[in-house]
């Protein structure tokens, strides 16, 4: 307990430090030049120059701290199989260029309020910005993490969201078991929901045996496909496979629900739609995070709804998703590593500049 104690002081420490620097030192905003990574063709990424003019009113200007790679989307940005049906509908909220390249793109960067409002200025927040240094955003992209998440555990703030919704669009229950196929940050967060807010037994499957210690960790059961439980009343598909949907359909009760989670791009997907997906009426539903599910529409905000999945971040079990951190600067050579299909990698962390080398005077 001790040990838990000391680290909530130390973040508290670090933020009421951070807040003090920018109070004290009252930057105006001017303009001066960032740095971002861009995807300029299939396979290949290079950082760019970001000039930035002097602060419009009614924004902020951040200075990053941390950001994370979305591995599934990001891979298919990267290898330009977002096709042109999506050009628009997958634009993310300030993604720069156009598809398939050159493209600016990216949604999880937590960091410090430069310049802004008092009530903003020198807070941490999380941001749906692309991987940069330093960015102008309006106030109101600018979602201040709760005292009780790390800087470093909030880059799972888009993810938390996405889970968030697909819980939402999976329904009430009651789920006696509920089997999540695919045991990636999305699938696993969501399988960690699902198991906190039910009383479902909730089972992470996964072709990877390695994927048990993240089962273990956040309280959930682990199954290979081969021995995953049947007759589930809820199936949640993240592997963004065939063969993955394949094995939810299989897994699935009659009348069941397979949440499809996961996004394909430009490839077609072949579904078992014969022998007894009929007879047995079974519904599959797609989920996805672009818009706020039905169920919560006419209450919930997108604001809301990204306030709600940061302090769902609070539970330190969730550390387990995170991968060590690499530096901004050596991302364009690292990042083919980081979305090979095969990597094993769950959410790769990003650490910036400023928090790489303000890392002696402050808790990051």
């Amino acid at each position: 307990m001790g040990c838990v104690s000391d680290k909530k002081s130390a973040t508290g420490v670090a933020r009421s430090q951070r807040k003090s620097l920018f109070l004290t030192h009252d930057i105006a905003g001017d303009a001066e030049t960032g740095r971002a990574l861009w995807y300029v063709e299939a396979g290949r990424a290079e950082l760019r120059d970001e000039p930035l003019g002097r602060l419009k009113p009614g924004s902020v200007r951040v200075r990053a701290l941390h950001g994370a790679i979305s591995r599934g989307t990001e891979s298919l940005v990267a290898s330009g199989r977002v096709p042109p049906s999506e050009f628009q509908r997958m634009r993310a909220p300030f993604m720069a260029g156009t598809f398939p390249f050159p493209v600016k793109y990216g949604y999880s960067t937590v960091g410090v309020v430069e310049h802004g409002p008092d009530e903003l200025r020198g807070r941490t927040v999380f941001t749906l910005h692309p991987h940069q240094t330093v960015f102008d955003v309006p106030e109101a992209a600018a979602v201040p993490v709760p005292a009780d998440v790390p800087a470093s555990r909030a880059v799972l703030g888009a993810n938390m969201e996405t889970a968030l919704n697909a819980v939402w669009d999976a329904g009430p229950g009651p789920h006696a078991s509920v089997a999540v196929v695919g045991a990636g940050v999305v699938g696993a967060l969501t399988g960690f929901l699902l198991r906190q807010l039910s009383a479902a037994r909730v089972t992470l499957v996964d072709i990877d045996p390695g994927r048990a210690r993240v089962a273990s960790a956040l309280g959930l059961a682990f199954a290979a496909p081969s021995q995953a439980p049947s007759d589930c009343a809820l199936v949640v598909h993240a592997s963004a496979s065939s063969a993955g949907l394949a094995t939810a359909l299989g897994l699935a009760a009659d009348e069941a629900t397979i949440l499809e989670l996961s996004w394909y791009g430009d490839a077609l997907v072949p579904v078992p739609l014969g022998g007894a997906f009929h007879s047995r009426r079974l519904r599959l539903v797609a989920s996805q995070v672009g818009m706020v599910a039905p169920s919560h529409r006419r209450e919930w905000t997108y604001r809301r709804r990204l306030e709600k999945a940061l302090g769902l971040l609070a539970d330190a079990r969730l550390d387990v998703l995170l991968e060590a951190p690499i530096a901004f600067s050596d991302l364009p050579a690292r990042l083919p590593v980081i979305l090979a299909p095969a990597s094993g990698i769950l959410c790769q962390r990003i650490d910036y500049p400023f928090s790489l080398n303000t890392r002696q005077a402050f808790v990051s």
